[in-house]
C-alpha cells in the first residue's frame, strides 16, 4: 500500500507542476478550431476562467494577467470521449495478457493498478479526456484518484462488474448492488463474446428487468450484443446503447433509430490489437485458434455495419473502441478506420467522439464541445483532421479541466 502511495504522490506532483495548474484566467489563441457540434471557426480565442470556458470568438483584449497559449498552425478541438474502453487489461512483465484470481499470473493488486494508471495516462495524452469502462471493479478507485487525488488520466465512468447471468429478481438486486457500490452506469451481455459466436445469451425477460430497474435507479444501461436477436431484444427491453452490433441487419438499425437507443459499434482496433497482439493473449479463456479467426471474419463485417448505421437516418452513432491490453494509447485508430474503410466524412467521426458520445454520457452540457460554460476539454493536433483524418494520430496539446497535461509546442 505504501508503495501504491507513493506512486499516486508521485504523479499528483507531476499533475500540480506549472504545465498542468488551472490558472484562473487562460486564453487560447487558435487559427483552426472545430467546436465538437460541426462547426469550424477561424482565428478564433478560447477564454476560460477556473477551468470553464467563458468565451469562444473573435480576437480580443487579452485580460490582465491571464495565460496566454498559443496553438496557431495547429487544429483545436474538443477533448476526445472514448465510451467503452478497458484501462485495467495489460500485458504483465511476460508480455502475457494479464490474468487474476486464484489461476491467474500471480501480479499483485498494487501492480495491477500501476498498470492501470499507465494506461490511463497513455489514453489521455493521445487526446482522449473522458473515457467510459463497462466492467472492473478497480476503476472506482482509478476514477476516483484521477478526479481527486492529481493522478493524469482520463475523467472516468464506470459499470464496475458487469451483469452476466442471474433470475429478473436477482438482476434487479445486482442493479440495485451496483448503484450501492458507486457505478455510474450498468453493463449487460445480453450475447456471447464474438470469440464464441455471438448468439443471445440472456432471456428477453432478463433483459427488461435489468434494464428496467436500471432506469428505476436512474442509471444508463450499456448492453454487449453482437447477433441480430440479441441487439432487438436489447432495444425492445428498453436498454439505453448497443455495445458492438456486429451482425445487426438493417431492422436493428432502424429499431435503433426509432427507439432512440444509442449505437457503439468498432471498425478495427480491437481486432486489429487481438491479432497483432496474438501471441500475448494465445491459450488464455477463448483466445484460440477459431476465436482468432472469428475476429479476423469480424473485420470486413464491422465496416459495413458501420456503413449501414451511417446510411440510418436518425440513428446516434457514439464512439466507443473497447480498447483492451495493447491498444491504449492507440484509441485515435478507429477515427480513422471509420473514415478510410467505413466512408463517414471526418467531421462526423469528430462529432460522434466528442458531442454525441458526451450526450450518451448525459454529460452533453459539461463536455464534448468548445463553447461557453463547458469545461475546458481541449486537445490540438499536428495537421487537419478535416483533410487528411490521420493527423488524430498526432496529438500535441493535451487540457482537461482547463489543466494543461501536454504541450508539444513552445508556451
Amino acid at each position: 500500500m505504501r508503495r501504491l502511495i507513493g506512486f499516486a504522490a508521485l504523479f499528483a506532483f507531476a499533475a500540480a507542476t506549472p504545465a498542468a495548474a488551472q490558472d484562473a484566467t487562460v486564453v487560447i489563441h487558435t487559427s483552426k478550431l472545430l467546436d465538437g457540434k460541426g462547426a469550424t471557426m477561424s482565428n478564433a480565442d478560447i477564454v476560460m476562467v477556473n477551468g470553464r470556458i467563458t468565451r469562444v470568438g473573435p480576437a480580443a483584449a487579452v485580460p490582465k494577467g491571464a495565460r496566454e497559449i498559443d496553438l496557431r498552425g495547429r487544429t483545436v478541438l474538443p477533448g476526445l470521449i472514448d465510451v467503452h474502453s478497458h484501462l485495467t487489461w495489460y500485458f504483465n512483465r511476460k508480455g502475457r495478457y494479464h490474468t487474476g484470481g486464484p489461476n491467474g499470473d500471480g501480479d499483485t493488486p498494487i501492480q495491477s493498478i500501476l498498470a492501470a494508471a499507465a494506461n490511463a495516462y497513455a489514453t489521455l495524452m493521445a487526446g482522449f479526456t473522458t473515457i467510459q469502462s463497462p466492467g472492473s471493479p478497480e476503476d472506482k478507485d482509478l476514477r476516483d484518484w484521477i478526479a481527486s487525488q492529481g493522478l493524469p488520466g482520463p475523467r472516468i465512468l464506470t459499470s464496475l462488474n458487469a451483469l452476466t447471468h442471474g433470475s429478473p429478481d436477482e438482476l434487479r438486486t445486482l442493479v440495485q448492488q451496483r448503484k450501492a457500490q458507486g457505478a455510474d452506469f450498468i453493463k449487460i451481455f445480453a450475447s456471447a463474446s464474438i470469440r464464441d459466436g455471438g448468439k443471445q445469451s440472456m432471456t428477453d425477460e432478463q433483459l427488461l428487468a435489468a434494464c428496467r430497474e436500471a432506469k428505476a435507479q436512474g442509471l444508463r444501461t450499456l448492453v454487449h450484443a453482437h447477433s441480430a436477436e440479441s441487439v432487438r431484444a436489447t432495444v425492445n427491453a428498453g436498454c439505453d446503447q448497443v455495445e458492438h452490433g456486429i451482425f445487426v441487419t438493417q431492422a436493428e438499425l432502424d429499431l435503433m433509430a426509432q427507439k432512440n437507443v444509442y449505437f457503439d459499434p468498432q471498425c478495427s482496433l480491437v481486432f486489429h490489437n487481438y491479432l497483432d497482439n496474438r501471441a500475448k493473449y494465445d491459450g488464455i479463456g477463448n483466445y484460440n485458434a477459431e476465436g482468432f479467426a472469428a475476429m479476423e471474419r469480424a473485420i470486413p463485417l464491422a465496416a459495413e455495419a458501420i456503413r449501414k448505421a451511417l446510411a440510418t437516418k436518425g440513428l446516434k452513432i457514439t464512439y466507443g473502441t473497447d480498447a483492451v491490453a495493447g491498444a491504449h494509447g492507440r484509441n485515435a485508430e478507429d477515427l480513422i478506420c471509420r473514415v478510410k474503410d467505413a466512408g463517414e466524412s471526418p467531421m462526423h467521426a469528430i462529432v460522434s467522439a466528442t458531442s454525441v458520445s458526451a450526450e450518451s454520457l448525459r454529460l452533453g452540457d459539461k463536455i464534448g464541445a468548445i463553447a461557453p460554460g463547458m469545461e475546458a476539454d481541449i486537445i490540438a493536433t499536428d495537421g487537419d483532421p478535416m483533410t487528411d483524418i490521420t493527423a488524430m494520430r498526432r496529438v500535441s496539446f493535451v487540457m482537461k479541466d482547463g489543466k494543461v497535461f501536454r504541450n508539444d509546442g513552445k508556451n
